[in-house]
């Protein structure tokens, strides 16, 4: 007679080996995801703003590297870089641009107070969030100046928010934040640690790791043309034709605000190859040249832009610049539209003006209509000149796409906060467990059946001296 004492480790050994036999069927842990484009909106302390442009401090707020303002209050900041693990809810950004707030002005000129927050970076994990930040911060009385990078400026507060099983874009709206100790240090001691800031908002590209590692597809080789790389033909007078440019302009923020406000309730659009990056819109090159003994530039521009609404139909087209000793001109249709300062030094093959305080000309005045006067500081222009094919101009701001889907808010909605979009295949739950296929789930239920049929026949088999519980091993 076969002994029984030999049939519990045989059923182990066939439960194991058809369990390791359907593993394969298991779905693999999911790759860390690259985060590529989106945005970030947030007020810093919308009471901070009121004081700094009120009648105490008298100062105001300016943006820096492309950063744009958006409904009430809200500072857009641009171009998300980072990585997101579906699997762990793990998730990191940064964020480009920066604000840089002023005001109590001194006798000497300085400001007293004087606040730059740049680069602002979100880091989730295990369900606590971050919100990091380049600080410039002037100490009160002292006025001595501190720099610090991504100090932890504000804790995130993400009850009932599971960051689990995102797809494309990820969206979390009005996160609430509280000021941190750190953050209180670096914020010059204005407000102390805990204190409630402004909620923060986001939206972020994801991209699977095949969609990363893909080689790009390349893009049509261009004809070639005025239009593509400048003028193919040097002038005559020594001057060097341009490859290629781009001049970023916003041309001036509250007349963005003031298009988009309920009483004009307007709009603007681009066209013929500009581009809208937010804060600002870039103008490509139509055809230049670049004469580097007498440092003398001349570039007309491709693109226009249409600000229309109530009482309002104002393009933008004909763009041009003229640089000449040091100073540039920004041209519309043959009239000129402000001027700016424009040192331009050749530097690997590249000519930049970065963020060039720019004023408005007297033409330009008359060009929107009296509603601004001659003087009027407009936004800061950028240009940018490749004076061969191997300099690469810098890139447009990128906010990403728009959610397809507005995300809960995570103050009063214990639903996930990320959306899941078509081109990226999202978790199967946002529960701790993946649900298994269902084919794996089958095949499951078939060995626990084996199994619970293996055990209540051995229970059920007479006892003898081979199969007794005294003769088995404890």
């Amino acid at each position: 007679m076969p002994s029984f004492g030999l049939r519990r480790p045989f059923a182990a050994a066939l439960l194991a080996a058809l369990v390791a036999a359907l593993l394969p069927a298991l779905p693999a842990q999911a790759a860390e995801r690259t985060v590529a484009g989106g945005r970030l909106d947030w007020g810093v302390k919308s009471s901070f703003q009121t004081y700094v442009t009120g009648p105490i401090a008298q100062g105001g707020f300016s943006l820096v590297g492309g950063a744009g303002t958006v409904g009430a209050n809200q500072f857009r900041f641009h171009s998300a870089s980072g990585g997101y693990d579906p699997d762990s809810g793990a998730f990191r950004a940064s964020f480009g641009g920066g604000v840089r707030f002023t005001g109590h002005r001194a006798a000497d000129g300085s400001q007293e107070l004087d606040l730059t927050i740049s680069r602002p970076t979100v880091r989730i994990s295990g369900g606590s969030g971050t919100l990091y930040a380049d600080m410039r911060s002037k100490a009160r009385g002292s006025g001595t100046y501190t720099d610090r990078a991504q100090v932890p400026l504000a804790n995130l507060r993400l009850g009932g928010v599971d960051m689990r099983g995102g797809g494309s874009p990820i969206a979390l709206n009005s996160v609430p934040a509280t000021l941190t100790a750190e953050g209180a240090t670096a914020f010059a001691g204005y407000y102390a640690a805990g204190t409630p800031l402004d909620p923060v908002s986001l939206s972020v590209d994801v991209r699977t790791p095949a969609a990363t590692s893909a080689p790009a597809t390349p893009a049509p080789s261009p004809k070639k043309s005025d239009a593509a790389t400048g003028s193919s033909k040097s002038p005559s007078d020594g001057s060097a034709a341009v490859h290629s440019a781009a001049l970023d302009w916003g041309v001036r923020r509250t007349f963005r605000e003031h298009v988009s406000s309920d009483l004009v309730s307007g709009e603007w659009k681009t066209a013929d190859g500009a581009k809208d990056g937010g804060a600002l819109f870039r103008f490509p090159l139509l055809k230049g040249t670049w004469n580097a003994d007498g440092k003398e530039l001349s570039a007309d521009l491709r693109g226009s832009v249409t600000f229309t609404g109530k009482d309002l139909d104002l393009t933008l087209e004909e763009l041009s610049v003229k640089v000449k000793g040091g100073k540039g001109t920004l041209s519309a249709g043959g009239r000129s539209l402000a001027v700016f300062d424009a040192p331009l030094k050749p530097s690997g093959g590249l000519l930049a003006v970065t963020e060039a305080p720019a004023e408005l000309t007297k033409q330009g005045a008359a060009f929107f209509d009296g509603l601004y006067p001659a003087g009027t500081a407009m936004d800061p222009v950028s240009l940018a000149v490749a004076l061969d094919g191997k300099a690469t101009l810098p890139p447009l701001p990128d906010l990403g796409s728009d959610p397809t889907e507005a995300a809960p808010s995570p103050s009063s909605s214990p639903s996930p906060a990320v959306t899941a979009a078509d081109d990226v295949e999202p978790a199967a739950s946002t529960s701790a467990s993946a649900a298994l296929p269902i084919s794996l789930a089958a095949a499951s239920l078939a060995v626990m059946a084996a199994a619970f049929w293996f055990v209540r026949r051995r229970r059920t088999a007479p006892l003898t001296a081979d199969n007794s519980e005294e003769s088995q091993p404890r």
